[in-house]
């Protein structure tokens, strides 16, 4: 029979040997891991149109629209919030549509026209949705400020095209820059300091311009 002296060599014996073995079985996986050549990533070359200039780019298949504007075009007013399409801080105007830029791969958009809020405006000449922000204080920290003007601009783009929403009682109907209408289109971009209403005030006025 077996007494309690050799049931508890056998317990060490059996944990002794379990590390034992992980050890034997660990430590060459990680030194022939570190071992194998780190291969630089796919790039190809992509022509973009940003705020009316032409560019060629060599960039990692992998790299956003959003990084690329930031990070190689040096075009620093859009911004990341989310990085989830969630919030709105990144849009953009392509082909006259506005789109998160954050969820888009810079190779999706060879040839596409690119409008960033640089390229609405500049300080000595504002787009008429910057110079309405201003004058209805649309912001306050300013952080997701300039991807609600390119939306804003992008929205009442749209609703001037006839492009219908879900909140229309008619959809066959010319949608209208009501205050519903406005507030619907302009959902997917988030102010944490909480301007909506003043952000509405400026779409309202700018759309009240171009009636």
């Amino acid at each position: 029979m077996y007494g309690p002296a050799d049931l508890a060599i056998s317990r060490r014996g059996i944990m002794a040997g379990g590390a034992a073995t992980a050890a034997l079985t660990t430590v060459p996986l990680v030194e022939a891991d570190s071992a194998l050549p780190r291969a630089d990533p796919p790039k190809m070359t992509v022509a973009l149109t940003v705020n009316g200039k032409h560019h060629a780019l060599k960039l990692d298949t992998r790299t956003t629209l959003l990084d690329t504007l930031r990070e190689h075009l040096q075009l620093t007013g859009t911004k990341k919030g989310c990085d989830h399409g969630q919030c709105g801080a990144c849009t953009v105007i392509v082909n006259g549509q506005r789109i998160n830029s954050c969820l888009s791969l810079a190779l999706q958009h060879e040839g596409d026209e690119i409008t960033t809020i640089e390229g609405l405006g500049s300080p000595d000449h504002l787009h008429p949705m910057q110079a309405a922000f201003i004058e209805h204080d649309g912001y306050q920290c300013g952080y997701c400020t300039p991807g609600q003007i390119c939306s804003a601009v992008a929205v009442l783009d749209e609703i001037r095209r006839g492009v219908p929403s879900h909140v229309q009682a008619d959809v066959a109907a010319d949608p209208k820059a009501t205050n519903l209408e406005l507030r619907e289109r302009m959902s997917g971009n988030i102010c944490r300091c909480g301007a909506y209403s003043n952000i509405l005030e400026a779409m309202e006025q700018v759309a009240g311009s171009h009636a």
